[in-house]
């Protein structure tokens, strides 16, 4: 599933090309997304003018001179700029036809992606209870720890709660918890004050680190600018099972903790 780094690779890929252009048309092919997408949003968007294009945690905000754009990738879904008359394949959803003579095509094999039309997004329900983004000023370690009190819930479980913290899915727990030094099994509650402070000083550098390099390619993800990520080049525990941890030559393990697969080194994270 794209997380945070892919979502925000998406935003910057499509933004230029969409940016302050008006949507012509838009195109339903299937309306079986995760939700159904609502029957009037090609009369609500015919005519609206590109104002921004955001992203909170996971979703795509796209805002227009009327409703914004809620949009969520799911496990395979991507964007794609083409030009007009470009044909649709089999699982191309979704276009919007913008007067540049472009289209944003949105796609999703396995249609978990999520299409939403709101005039106030932020308080929409899939947004309004989401804790902090992770590299805003408002996450830090002394955030985390007074969240983590009276917690019994494993550390990795808890940083991967959207509630608590947004986008930190589990490809980007397993390392920075790496970074961090911390043992994913560890609860949450007994984690020193300290420990929290260089948690959250990871989260933002693996982070950042994956946003700079394109997000993080495993099967189904490409940019908007159709390029893959190469941030799975730099991975340090997360899909090694089996392999040497670079730092101390200890096996990386693996477990299945909240029904997701766990990477660590048992030498390096305590």
């Amino acid at each position: 599933m794209p997380e945070l780094p892919e979502v925000e690779t998406s935003r910057r890929g499509i933004e230029p090309w969409i940016l302050h252009t008006t949507i012509n048309k838009v195109v339903v092919r299937d309306r079986r997304l995760r939700w159904p997408v609502a029957k009037d949003v090609e009369r609500r968007l015919q005519g609206q003018i590109v104002e921004a294009v955001d992203r909170r945690a996971k979703y795509l905000l796209i805002r227009t001179s009327g409703d914004t754009i809620i949009l969520h990738l799911g496990m395979t879904g991507s964007l794609f700029i083409v030009d007009q008359g470009a044909p649709a394949g089999i699982h191309d959803h979704l276009d919007f036809e913008l007067d540049s003579g472009k289209v944003l095509r949105f796609r999703d094999p396995r249609r978990f992606g999520s299409f939403h039309l709101s005039s106030k997004p932020l308080a929409h329900p899939l947004l309004s209870k989401l804790g902090p983004e992770p590299l805003g000023d408002e996450f830090n370690g002394t955030y985390l720890w007074r969240k983590s009190r009276g917690r019994t819930v494993s550390i990795k479980q808890f940083i991967m709660n959207a509630q608590i913290v947004v986008g930190v899915g589990n490809i980007y727990a397993s390392e920075s918890l790496f970074l961090a030094g911390i043992n994913p099994k560890r609860a949450a509650g007994r984690t020193a004050r300290h420990r929290y402070d260089a948690l959250a000083d990871a989260i933002k550098d693996i982070l950042s680190r994956a946003i700079k390099a394109g997000g993080t390619t495993l099967r189904d993800f490409y940019g908007g600018d159709g390029e893959p990520g190469y941030f799975k080049q730099q991975l340090e525990v997360y899909d090694r099972e089996g392999e040497h941890c670079r730092c101390c030559n200890t096996i990386i393990r693996s477990f299945v903790q909240g029904q997701r697969s766990t990477y660590y080194c048992k030498s390096c994270q305590t």
